[in-house]
């Protein structure tokens, strides 16, 4: 199979840095970019040329321009382009200030959408690609404490499958990635709580607070085994529009999902009450 150069954020830690020692690992090239340099050092001084870096900031919009087309340039192609970065803000929507809101939103959602935005003008060129954009069990299912979090996820989930109708002319796949929780040190170094408003420990907020803090009960998802498929993906045609991954994932959705169906499907009389009669 002939080498692939793949484009990933955030490939200091989480499934990016999985994603990327095990792309190095079978002789794949990988532009990774990161807010911390140094936590690539000794991998860049393993694989010298076959690892590319760039700092980049998701809420510097032209510095998300500037490194993507860099990548291009210097390296002539990029086949696969992974939407990884981003982290969670939890707490009740009050509770929230209005820099936490921008921010989380300008990261999580305007970062990804612009970070793909840079990459179509030279996807489409090379008339082939890949975007494989991570999402979240959370861009499917809902918990309480997390209504700006689902708020990114579920709408850069919105992009992304509209993106897909818009790119298929052009033999450019994207694939959604929904991971429940995983053994990454996502909840105890990427998310952020806000700051506690004691009237919402009478809310169901309190227990996902305790559920972000507590140490005691390890995740139940490997993030090895998630990223190897993610990977495995790019490889599958047609792309797979998503991949749920793990058991948590898959049931939460599954129950989720079937009573919004459900509750559409009681409101098919009230729906259809609502058209001009039909004309004869």
């Amino acid at each position: 199979m002939q080498q692939r150069i793949w484009f990933i954020t955030g490939v200091n830690s989480g499934f990016g840095r999985h994603m990327t020692e095990q792309l190095l690992a079978h002789g794949e090239c990988v532009a990774g970019t990161t807010r911390d340099m140094a936590a690539l050092a000794k991998l860049k001084a393993r694989y010298g040329n076959q690892l590319w870096l760039a700092e980049l900031d998701l809420t510097d919009t032209p510095s998300i321009h500037r490194v993507v087309n860099q990548a291009f340039s210097e390296l002539g192609k990029l086949d696969v382009i992974v939407s990884n970065a981003g982290y969670g803000l939890f707490g009740a929507a009050e509770e929230m200030t209005d820099e936490q809101i921008l921010h989380q939103i300008n990261t999580n959602l305007l970062g990804s959408i612009q970070l793909v935005r840079a990459a179509l003008p030279h996807l489409r060129r090379q008339q082939a690609g890949r975007i494989i954009q991570l999402s979240s069990v959370g861009g499917q299912a809902v918990f309480p404490g997390g209504s700006l979090y689902h708020a990114t996820k579920w709408g850069i989930e919105g992009f992304i499958d509209s993106l897909r109708l818009e790119l298929a002319a052009f033999n450019i796949g994207c694939t959604l990635i929904e991971p429940g929780s995983a053994r990454t040190d996502f909840r105890f170094r990427s998310a952020k709580l806000a700051s506690k408003i004691d009237a919402y420990d009478a809310s169901a907020i309190s227990i996902s607070r305790q559920r972000l803090t507590d140490r005691s009960h390890a995740p139940i998802g490997d993030p090895a085994k998630m990223a190897s498929i993610m990977i495995a993906s790019a490889s599958q045609h047609p792309a797979p529009a998503r991949i749920a991954l793990g058991s948590d994932a898959y049931h939460v959705m599954h129950q989720q999902l079937s009573a919004r169906l459900a509750a559409l499907e009681e409101q098919k009389d009230l729906a259809f009450s609502t058209d001009y009669p039909v004309e004869k």
